[in-house]
């Protein structure tokens, strides 16, 4: 067996050269390759809170104009509108007897508000980010929600959650296929065992 005996190969002193490994000051809060000298954890520990809302403020989304402002504000109060005239055809009745229609009619009144408040005083809202392709994950996230609700009557709940499983992890989250796969099986399995099996409630099924 040959023994092997680590000594220094620079002697210590003035003219003494630090060793090629990493030493503790690169992972102890010390200086780390890439940034400049005495800036540790990439600088984020030696900023102070100005300059974090600085840097946050130059690297967020670019804001939405007024246009874009009151799109929104329309956009909500129509689908107010809408929804409020809809609960007028279920029916009020009182706070003693309600109908279907009451608590509908309460919500969309308070969106039709929201939305003309903000017409009128959001406009020179300057927190609002502008429109970009990412702003459509909201609504594709609707869409397949609203047809996995039309397809459960017809085919059960299994396929079409899992496919609304699959869109939203993968292409909406941008989640690998693999780990996409395992959670929305695991996902689809764990509602079938709790509604179906376990509860036994009347959720359209498949299987």
């Amino acid at each position: 067996m040959i023994r092997v005996k680590t000594t220094s190969s620079v002697p210590g002193g003035a003219g003494s050269a630090p060793s090629a490994g990493h030493g503790p000051d690169e992972f102890a809060g010390g200086p780390q390759k890439g940034f400049p000298e005495g800036i540790t954890n990439g600088g984020l520990d030696e900023l102070t809170p100005e300059q974090l809302a600085a840097q946050w403020e130059e690297e967020k989304p670019p804001a939405a104009g007024p246009l874009a402002n009151a799109a929104s504000s329309l956009a909500v109060i129509a689908v107010g509108l809408g929804a409020l005239v809809l609960s007028l055809a279920m029916g009020l009745g009182s706070l003693a007897a309600p109908q279907p229609g009451l608590w509908p009619f309460i919500i969309s009144c308070v969106m039709v508000a929201l939305g003309v408040f903000q017409l009128i005083i959001g406009r020179h809202n300057r927190d609002a980010e502008k429109f970009t392709r990412m702003s459509t994950a909201p609504l594709t996230g609707l869409v397949t929600l609203a047809a996995m609700v039309a397809l459960m009557p017809a085919i059960g709940f299994e396929l079409p959650a899992l496919v609304l499983c699959i869109i939203w992890m993968r292409f909406l989250g941008g989640e690998t296929w693999r780990s996409t796969l395992l959670v929305s099986a695991v996902v689809v399995a764990a509602f079938y065992g709790i509604f179906v099996m376990a509860l036994n409630t009347s959720i359209p099924h498949l299987f």
